[in-house]
């Protein structure tokens, strides 16, 4: 394992959590939430669980990612804030 690509991966995930939290968009928490899933797939991927990364990628950062936007786009706004 590079300690140096884990270190980089761990700042921009925690960078992507806070990121997520603080965004009032939903579109745009959503779209970071995804790509914080792609860290962790990443992550995984580094770790040598190939297995957990490839479903990661494909639940955590494909269809959750697809299932969260639809039901964006899906709801309406009650407020013009």
């Amino acid at each position: 394992m590079i300690w140096q690509f884990d270190i980089i991966i761990l700042i921009l995930m925690v960078v992507a959590a806070i990121i997520s939290l603080r965004v009032k968009d939903l579109l745009g928490a959503t779209m970071v939430f995804g790509i914080y899933s792609f860290l962790i797939c990443l992550l995984w991927a580094e770790m040598g669980a190939v297995d957990v990364a490839f479903t990661e990628a494909a639940v955590g950062a494909g269809v959750s990612t697809v299932i969260m936007t639809a039901t964006v786009f899906s709801t309406t706004r009650r407020s013009r804030d």
